[in-house]
């Protein structure tokens, strides 16, 4: 059931990247500039009131799916923000622990050294 529900979503926002990526590009631009001036050429009269109200629930739809874009790009920062954390929280671990194990071997040879040095 919830492997259905994540295909689902995934599919949904699969969609809504397509629908971005297409609104985001100059195609996108040119046909609308053609749409439009048929429209207001041929299709309607001044003061194009079903245009406006296509253009404005057009609108309404590209925003929330920029928004959705937004929102997965944010949580995919997110998730490899906390990635990059966990990962250099263990480098430094792994850091210190080393350091401290040379700390160790430089004391110990500097003791052997002085040792031998005294006999």
């Amino acid at each position: 059931m919830a492997h259905r529900a994540q295909r689902r979503a995934d599919l949904q926002l699969r969609i809504a990247d397509a629908i971005t990526a297409f609104a985001g590009s100059m195609r996108f631009v040119y046909i609308h500039a053609v749409l439009f001036t048929v429209w207001m050429i041929f299709i309607e009269a001044d003061p194009w009131p079903k245009l406006t109200l296509i253009v404005s629930l057009e609108a309404i739809f590209l925003s929330t799916f920029v928004m959705v874009g937004q929102n997965r790009q944010a949580a995919f920062q997110q998730a490899k923000a906390d990635h990059d954390f966990t990962e250099q929280e263990l480098e430094l671990k792994t850091n210190t622990t080393l350091t401290r194990e040379i700390h160790v071997l430089t004391t110990e040879l500097r003791r052997r050294l002085v040792e031998d040095a005294a006999r």
